[in-house]
């Protein structure tokens, strides 16, 4: 009975949704561009890419349920880190975090059209992963723009976990806190990856959770290592994962979007 819905949404996955997705990026693409020229990439971020996050998640459909958002204050920048389950967790953080961010991410999304374009534009910043000089002149530029509420996000495994196991974390964005003295901010994704598994295009609506954790702060590890550091953001983002709710997994298209 299960694979009933998921055969029955595959016309609209095809017909509906994948040409929305298609001329939703290029319209709040070019959008993003523009504002971000006129008024700045902070203005532009909101309004291209929170608009195109939130549209194509309702049109997927998918509801996200936010918790911790008291542990975020907006006049603060921090260096954010969350797990990579699946392409939808870009979706969820861009659409639901609600802070002014650049994402560090792998020179390859550059070649996407329109989008890699548009996140240049608004400030994201492109890491060569096979060059590690280029890579650390990347995050020492980038280091420029975490300032006054603005934050540098991070998924810290580098890549999506096929497995949905929470992968072995790569230091950046460690570094970077020790460096600037920035809180470092751990964030949950729980139910992307039963709603687009990586790597494939086995799309279906579901219900996904983001969990704010509370920061850790410089004073917490500002005497400790950096593996130390690592192993206590690890930590926290694993236990949301083990907290994770049986009503995450998939479900089908009844129901009604959660804030």
């Amino acid at each position: 009975m299960r694979e009933l819905p998921r055969w029955l949404y595959q016309p609209y996955k095809f017909l509906a949704f994948i040409p929305f997705l298609i001329a939703s990026t290029v319209v709040f693409g070019l959008t993003a561009m523009l504002v971000a020229a006129v008024a700045g990439p902070r203005a532009g971020s909101r309004l291209g890419g929170v608009l195109w996050a939130r549209l194509n998640s309702y049109f997927t459909p998918m509801w996200v349920q936010v918790e911790g958002r008291q542990n975020i204050h907006p006049e603060r920048s921090y260096v954010i880190v969350a797990n990579h389950q699946s392409h939808y967790d870009i979706f969820v953080l861009y659409g639901w975090l609600g802070v002014d961010f650049k994402w560090v991410m792998k020179k390859e999304l550059r070649k996407v059209p329109i989008l890699g374009v548009a996140c240049e534009k608004l400030g994201h910043i492109y890491i060569d992963r096979s060059d590690t000089q280029a890579a650390i002149a990347s995050l020492q530029e980038a280091k420029k723009k975490i300032a006054n509420g603005t934050s540098a996000l991070f998924f810290p495994e580098g890549t999506r976990s096929l497995s949905g196991e929470l992968l072995k974390f790569k230091k950046g964005a460690f570094q970077m806190a020790m460096d600037l003295g920035l809180p470092i901010l751990p964030v949950t994704i729980t139910g992307t990856r039963e709603v687009l598994p990586p790597r494939t295009m086995d799309l279906f609506p579901g219900r996904v959770k983001m969990q704010i954790h509370p920061a850790l702060e410089p004073s917490v590890y500002k005497s400790g290592n950096l593996e130390d550091l690592m192993a206590r953001t690890r930590a926290v983002i694993q236990a949301g994962l083990d907290r994770r709710q049986p009503g995450a997994c998939r479900t089908g298209i009844a129901g009604s979007p959660l804030a």
